[in-house]
């Protein structure tokens, strides 16, 4: 009896120690909202998001679609049909999709075309998660769930009481093919869709497993040319529709799978990543990896927006670049490339427009996924290999979209804070010097360097030869230069880095003392004519001067010089902020929507929703006035950052949005990828812990944080005061303590003395 009584006891107080532990455990995929930024069109970005229901850097996606086959805006979020529950591989709305196929259920009359099969919904009755998305279907009475993994997916239909219930499987246009194995309760088949970068062997194969038999199988054709009881069809749009009987609550299944490699593949992939597993698993096992990864970093405070809007922009961050490999039944990572039409050994990844993330995607991995890095970093070794150039925009295959020599500090930052495997340095150092030395052959304008004859025997690229957006190439390229001469320098080649630094200051050549701007320059050496610093487009890129100005990441102190200054420098950084949010659109001959969205959101000039400026506001810190960093900082994330629908400024852009968010969130941002400094901001949280991958912890503690207090008055490091604007690499990554008291006054004694100042190139040796 005694010992009953014992071991009821310990049972107890087993489970209650057991709650207690789930209790403690934070579950931060809770916090995201895949919907954020999905209120968006072609005039308009608050986002120009999706929600995607994937595991991050996952090889497929998973969407609800709105729009038609073929929108890039396939989900809108003031939209009320949805057509299906579509695979997913798109990057952005302007690059468009590839290699897509959608689920869709139906009930009663038979309804396979996509406009009439639409059915209505509603967000009260939808459920948006990374790991796992539902939607009741109200014309036919359905709930439909899919949860994912890395290259397959679980769908889950819960069906009424009918007579005629059905899956619609809609493998598009462009070339497609379904085959119907009752038998074997699959489906089989493949999608060719694409909006360019693919070699004419493209394929998508896939592959639908049901747990329930077929008691109706159709195809149809091109036009939605019904083909009652058949099996197969193949033509330039096909789809497959399967057929039963069900209960009311009834659940069928559907585990679905694909590949580019083979119908094999994708069934393989299917077998090793779902097999036997239910529903339940597998949204359980998503969840699990999702919080894994987004609790890597844990931030603390009172108001819960931030926090949502923090998760949402951090899951944001670790969705692209996407995994290209598989695993083969051997056990070896293989890809199809989209490069060579060919099967081959190693990493690949893409969908990722460098020209967007390099600024702050690729530093965060280098910072948080190391492991990852190099694996990126090996997969650009065999995009170099197998097409003979690096990636500048990759979806899947190189894509005709962006200027700049974006790769090179992508390779170089990953290369000098040790995240390339050294099998790939040398490979990688011969492409970023290919870039910057061969014009001829490259396979599209974007790839390579559009204009690099005229820059290195000029060191500029000309206004007036026909080459779009110059200055924005010039002072990219030269950026570039930047990084591979710091790369060059660490590897012990004394000749190019002597090179690439010299080519590094080729910025000043366009530079204007007469208005202080970046202005474009004719072939004779004389400046555009006329010019107005207000105009978007023309000698630069989504952007005008007063934007482009700044974008001299390696030597901002070279620029104050060039400015006249601190004063004058800050001043005209003061003045974009100030100013109204005049325009000059004649360039596009309409307003394009990046214009428009600097425009609504009364902050001047200042174009937060496009690339070119993001880094702008932490310049201060480089002129003795850090205090405006951190008064402009603050403002940009609790005014044009939500976890809403319409919650992004722009175009989020594969991450780089939402990087500058958790970057700027946490208080530092990585203005110059390739130094060893990040640059101080004002933290929006009381605390931020950093667990990184090395085992160590970083903390960020800001006492007195509140809505006023944004002004950091005092700042200690690991017990030591700490009067700089920047933090270094090495001490984030060895772990440690920075304490931050904050004010709501400004604190003009702290860090203003130039040695607070973070890395340029002009007051630092080479």
């Amino acid at each position: 009896m005694k010992l009953n009584v014992f071991l009821s006891m310990f049972l107890m107080l087993a489970f209650s120690v057991s709650i207690s532990a789930q209790k403690n455990e934070i579950s931060y995929v809770d916090y995201v909202t895949t919907l954020m930024g999905s209120d968006s069109e072609f005039n308009l970005s608050n986002g120009n998001t999706y929600p995607a229901i994937a595991l991050p850097w996952g090889m497929n996606f998973w969407t609800p679609q709105t729009a038609e086959m073929g929108d890039g805006w396939a989900y809108k979020y003031d939209d009320y049909k949805i057509r299906g529950i579509k695979q997913t591989h798109q990057p952005s709305p302007w690059l468009n999709d590839y290699a897509s196929f959608s689920l869709m259920a139906v009930t009663g009359k038979l309804k396979f075309e996509e406009e009439e099969r639409a059915s209505w919904f509603s967000h009260k009755a939808e459920t948006a998660k990374p790991h796992h998305y539902g939607v009741y279907l109200a014309d036919y009475d359905v709930t439909a769930e899919v949860a994912p993994t890395e290259r397959a997916a679980h769908f889950k239909f819960t069906f009424p009481d009918s007579d005629s219930s059905y899956i619609v499987l809609d493998a598009f246009n462009k070339g497609s093919m379904v085959k119907i194995i009752p038998e074997e309760r699959k489906v089989i088949g493949y999608a060719r869709n694409n909006h360019g970068g693919v070699p004419e062997n493209f394929h998508n194969y896939f592959v639908a497993e049901f747990d329930k038999d077929f008691e109706v199988n159709h195809t149809w054709k091109d036009d939605w040319e019904l083909q009652q009881n058949s099996t197969r069809a193949e033509a330039n749009h096909v789809g497959a529709i399967i057929g039963f009987k069900t209960k009311k609550g009834e659940v069928v299944n559907v585990k679905v799978a694909s590949s580019f490699i083979s119908a094999e593949q994708a069934q393989l992939n299917l077998d090793s990543e779902i097999g036997e597993s239910g529903f339940e698993e597998v949204k359980a096992n998503a969840k699990k990896v999702w919080n894994r990864e987004l609790g890597r970093i844990r931030v603390e405070g009172e108001n819960s927006d931030h926090i949502e809007t923090f998760y949402s922009s951090l899951y944001r961050v670790l969705l692209f670049p996407r995994k290209f490999y598989e695993i083969n039944k051997e056990g070896e990572r293989v890809h199809y490339s989209p490069y060579n039409g060919k099967v081959l050994p190693g990493y690949m990844f893409t969908d990722n427009g460098f020209w967007d993330t390099f600024r702050a995607v690729f530093p965060f991995f280098n910072m948080m996924y190391p492991e990852l890095n190099k694996k990126i970093m090996a997969g650009l070794a065999n995009t170099y290999k197998e097409s003979g150039w690096l990636p500048e925009w990759a979806s899947p295959g190189h894509r005709n979209v962006m200027i700049g020599s974006n790769s090179a500090p992508i390779i170089a930052d990953a290369y000098l804070k040790g995240n390339v495997y050294p099998e790939d340095v040398e490979v990688l150092f011969e492409a970023v010097l290919k870039n910057a030395n061969v014009e001829e052959g490259r396979p599209v304008a974007s790839v390579g360097r559009e204009g690099l004859n005229y820059y290195n025997e000029l060191g500029y690229v000309p206004y007036n030869v026909d080459i779009n957006e110059n200055a924005a190439r010039t002072l990219e390229y030269a950026y570039a230069d930047w990084t591979i001469a710091k790369m060059a320098e660490d590897l012990g080649k004394e000749e190019s880095a002597e090179r690439f630094y010299r080519q590094a200051y080729n910025y000043k050549k366009l530079f204007d003392p007469s208005t202080n701007l970046m202005r474009g320059k004719n072939e004779d050496g004389t400046f555009q004519e006329p010019f107005n610093p207000l105009k978007w487009g023309d000698a630069f890129t989504e952007g005008n001067s007063l934007h482009y100005t700044w974008s001299v990441f390696q030597d901002v102190e070279g620029l104050i010089d060039l400015m006249g200054g601190e004063k004058e420098f800050t001043g005209k950084l003061d003045e974009v902020f100030e100013m109204p949010p005049e325009f000059d659109d004649s360039y596009y001959g309409f307003t394009i929507h990046e214009i428009r969205e600097m425009q609504i959101v009364n902050m001047g000039n200042y174009a937060h929703g496009n690339q070119p400026i993001q880094h702008m506001i932490y310049l201060y810190n480089y002129a003795g006035e850090p205090w405006k960093t951190q008064q402009r900082i603050r403002e940009v994330l609790t005014k044009l950052y939500a976890p809403t629908p319409d919650g992004y400024p722009g175009d989020e852009d594969n991450g780089q949005t939402s990087a500058w968010y958790v970057f700027s969130s946490l208080g530092f941002y990585p203005v110059t990828p390739g130094a060893d400094q990040y640059v101080m901001g004002s933290p929006l949280f009381d605390k931020a812990t950093l667990r990184l991958q090395n085992g160590n912890e970083f903390e960020i503690v800001a006492k007195n944080n509140s809505e006023e207090n944004f002004y950091i008055k005092k700042a200690n490091l690991n017990g030591a005061d700490w009067d700089k604007t920047y933090l270094n690499y090495e001490d984030i990554m060895q772990g440690g303590t920075l304490k931050l008291e904050m004010t709501n006054s400004p604190n003009k004694e702290r860090a203003i003395e130039k040695e607070a100042a973070p890395f340029s190139m002009s007051s630092h040796k080479k």
